[in-house]
């Protein structure tokens, strides 16, 4: 008697290309898509803009938010316009640490291409926007944009 039986061959039963379809798109959706980085803590209504331009590459964006804080930190910090790098309250100081750390998170080919985003509530005083863009000028970061919603 043999051990292997000959004649019928068994088959594997394909899947269904539609399943298979489906997988691909969320694996594809699962890796190319991007995560928010930080979490806006302050109130931003941003000015109109007559003028606006888009950014052409987004990943090589870092962004400063400056306003007040929102409801549910003003009992902490209070409501004084304050400047939001990454997921912390910091001073107009912090932001030469801020900008040498995102250069050196992009490749060094991007560095040169890198844009600071100031996204400001449109109530801000001046004052504060001056001395970051002071600050930027000092640690060499010249390429600056302004966060703004299309004129009305």
């Amino acid at each position: 008697m043999s051990m292997f039986k000959k004649g019928k061959k068994k088959t594997v039963p394909e899947l269904g290309t539609s399943s298979d379809i489906v997988f691909m798109l969320l694996f594809f959706f699962m890796v190319t898509t991007q995560m928010r980085d930080s979490e806006s803590k302050v109130q931003v209504r941003v000015p109109a803009a007559s003028e606006a331009a888009k950014l052409e590459r987004k990943d090589l964006a870092s962004y400063i938010n400056i306003g007040t804080p929102i409801p549910a930190l003003q009992s902490q910090y209070g409501t004084d316009a304050r400047i939001q790098l990454n997921d912390s309250f910091k001073t107009t100081k912090d932001i030469r640490d801020f900008v040498a750390a995102e250069r050196e998170s992009k490749s060094e080919a991007d560095r040169s291409f890198m844009t600071v985003c100031i996204k400001a509530d449109q109530d801000v005083r001046m004052g504060i926007i001056t001395d970051v863009k002071q600050e930027l000028r000092r640690c060499s970061a010249l390429k600056i944009m302004y966060s703004a919603r299309k004129g009305e």
